[in-house]
């Protein structure tokens, strides 16, 4: 089995993680859906990472289908099977991806985008979807954690770490205390140190700015 894509996707960490979770072995192709385009391109023409390449050959995209296909081969779930715990795993794994999306968002349109096409009033509203997925977490988290290595446990604390890496100004751990905590606690972890996002980032982005 192989993974591609960069440990600074939290796509792509998030798979890798799971992938060791569930002690599936793999190999990892760290290309960049930027600067090695054309190489990525000739595995997937979608360029879309994570690109998991099956034992059959079969190319997987999206993070959460190939967990699925991970889980399915390990013969077990990251996620619990008891309706209520499931659902609240539900709703942690869905804030966690969606913040992860917006943060996405920023990071391109400042890296991306030419300054002079970046459009303000949509802006704003991604900062204030960010912080608001980011202050679900922490509130659920304060609540109740999930299990670290669980899908919903890994899933924020890998958004907070990815928040961390990308933005030049980076929410404070005072803004989010439980959830800062849970992710610092994750990282001690093999699965997490093993997969550190430490690549050269694709794009960079001059900072995370609060909503007035």
């Amino acid at each position: 089995m192989r993974l591609i894509g960069m440990l600074d996707s939290p796509y792509v960490r998030r798979v890798a993680i799971a992938a060791q979770v569930l002690q599936i072995p793999f190999e990892h192709d760290p290309l960049s859906v930027f600067s090695t385009y054309e190489r990525f391109r000739a595995i997937n023409p979608l360029v879309k990472a994570p690109t998991f390449i099956a034992d059959d050959g079969t190319v997987l995209v999206d993070s959460a289908l190939i967990i699925d296909y991970l889980e399915t081969v390990a013969g077990r779930r990251l996620m619990p099977a008891d309706l209520a715990s499931r659902t609240r795993a539900l709703r942690v794994t869905g804030v966690a991806m969606a913040a992860c999306d917006k943060i996405v968002q920023i990071v391109y349109e400042h890296g991306v985008r030419p300054p002079e096409k970046v459009h303000a009033p949509w802006l704003e509203r991604v900062h204030q979807q960010a912080q608001a997925g980011l202050a679900a977490l922490d509130a659920e988290i304060a609540v109740q954690a999930p299990e670290i290595e669980s899908l919903a446990g890994l899933s924020a604390a890998i958004t907070w770490r990815f928040m961390q890496i990308k933005l030049a100004q980076p929410v404070a751990d005072a803004t989010c205390p439980a959830l800062a905590a849970f992710a610092e606690r994750a990282e001690q972890l093999p699965a997490f140190a093993n997969t550190p996002p430490l690549e050269t980032a694709n794009v960079s982005t001059p900072g995370y700015r609060a909503p007035r």
